[in-house]
């Protein structure tokens, strides 16, 4: 059974950093992708970043370039999401997803339909 634990939430400060850690387990990924997405109070779930595991080609929400850094550790099954420069408007619950088969030629690692198993969420909230 695939399990997503995350980690690394909390409080920080505007312009701070936090890492958040997202370990799967429960099978291979190599065929896999793995999302970050996160929601709001009042807001629907949106797309932070993703990863396909083989390859480490990467994806990000327009919002974050140049902010957070998605990357994976093959030996731990971990994926991480550095984040940087953050905004209050960060504030809200991330989630990690896993995609277990990914479409190689044409992966719409933004849609969250396509993810088969979310973690719990780690609560991010950024002071002004």
């Amino acid at each position: 059974q695939v399990q997503l634990v995350e980690s690394g939430g909390g409080l920080v400060q505007a312009g701070g950093s936090l890492r958040l850690s997202c370990a799967a387990s429960g099978r291979t990924f190599s065929a896999s992708g793995m999302g970050w997405f996160r929601q709001a109070p009042g807001k629907e779930r949106e797309f932070v970043a993703a990863i396909r595991w083989s390859g480490g080609t990467t994806y990000y929400a327009d919002f974050v370039k140049g902010r957070f850094t998605i990357s994976r550790d093959n030996a731990k099954n971990t994926v991480y999401l550095q984040m940087n420069s953050l905004k209050p408007e960060d504030t809200a619950v991330y989630y990690c997803a896993l995609d277990l088969v990914i479409v190689v030629t044409n992966w719409h690692a933004e849609d969250n339909t396509l993810y088969d198993y979310w973690g719990q969420g780690t609560q991010v909230s950024v002071s002004s």
